[in-house]
This record gives C-alpha cells, structure tokens and sequence, in this order.
C-alpha cells in the first residue's frame, strides 16, 4: 500500500532513504521514533554516503562534521546497515529508477516492508509490489506509527525539542518545520491529548 490507509505489521521495518536522512528535522524524528523501537530502520552504506555528499554541497556540513553525524548514526543503530554484498545479490532484478535500484535491493535483503522516501516517483509499486515492499511518503509511515503509538510518538517529538540547542526550538517551533514534509502529522500532534 503506497500512501493510504495502515501499512505495518507487527514487526516492522523500514529502509530510510537519503532524501528523508538529509533533512536534519525529518531525520532526528524518524531516528529518535526508532529508537523507541516502533520500527527498525535500514539503510546501506550507499544511502549514507549520498547523505554525506548531499550535506557537504550544500554547505550544511563539512565532510568530518557529515561523517560524524553518519558515525553516530551508524553506533545508535549498529544493525542498520544492510551488507553490501546482500545487496548485490538482488539489485540487477530491480526495475525502478537505476539510481536507487540499489535501495531497494536493500529492502529486499534486509526484509524491510517499506521504504520510507520524499521520492516516490523513482519506487513505482510495480516495481515494489513484487518483492512485497511499499514505497511510503514520511508523513504517512510517521502518522501510521503516531495511530499505533501516540503517546509513543509524540514523547519522541517532544524530546526532539527539547533537546535542541543550536537554536533552541519550542514544540510548536520544530512542528513548524515538521509541517514542511509531514503536515497530517504534524496536524495530528497538534491535536494530542
């Protein structure tokens, strides 16, 4: 199921794509979400290093500075990585977009059921549907999640505002940047409790 109604099963996973790993803000709720183990994310190392080159162009990071935040990333979440060589193994089946063949290939290796990216175009469900794998918007997987677990959730937000220094943000503030990629969502937390 692409972009409607309830995807996950019970024991969930999910492979992040770069284009929702970028975006600081997308990338700390999806990450601190996990992290309360309503899913487990995927990712390879190709999808980090796209990360990487991504921040490093764009002036938000220097190379050490995006490779530490891969560091962490990769420490917090030490079975995330799918291996290079599963990976191998199924990406010239795919037929997708060329240039994220490869992550889906690394949902097929690692069993995720979705892949979690702002690019749906390059996952059409008739490349997905086959290998049982739902190419997902954020704001739908995040709200999917917020229906199993609010209180869950919405703890994991908090705490994403709470913890921010550089600047500090209010709740309302970092919903506000949320809004941007995840408005349903967003829209929902607003209503919380």
């Amino acid at each position: 199921m692409a972009e409607s109604g309830h995807i996950l099963a019970a024991a969930y996973a999910a492979v992040l794509d770069a284009s929702v790993l970028y975006p600081l803000p997308l990338r700390d709720t999806l990450l601190r979400i996990a992290e309360r183990e309503l899913y487990d994310p995927y990712w390879s190392d190709r999808i980090l290093d796209e990360v990487v080159r991504n921040l490093v162009a764009d002036g938000r990071a220097n190379h050490d500075q995006a490779r530490g935040l891969i560091n962490a990333m990769t420490a917090a979440f030490d079975a995330a990585a799918v291996p290079v060589t599963a990976i191998a193994r199924f990406e010239d089946a795919m037929t997708n977009h060329p240039n994220d063949r490869h992550v889906l290939a690394a949902a097929v290796a690692s069993g995720a059921q979705a892949i979690v990216t702002l690019n749906l175009r390059d996952f059409p469900v008739e490349a997905c549907e086959p290998f049982a794998v739902a190419p997902v918007h954020p704001d739908v997987f995040v709200l999917d999640l917020y229906g199993r677990d609010g209180e869950e959730v919405y703890n994991a937000v908090e705490g994403q505002a709470a913890a921010l220094a550089r600047p500090p943000m209010s709740l309302e503030e970092l919903l506000d940047r949320l809004a941007v990629t995840m408005p349903s969502f967003v829209q929902a937390l607003r209503t919380h409790r």
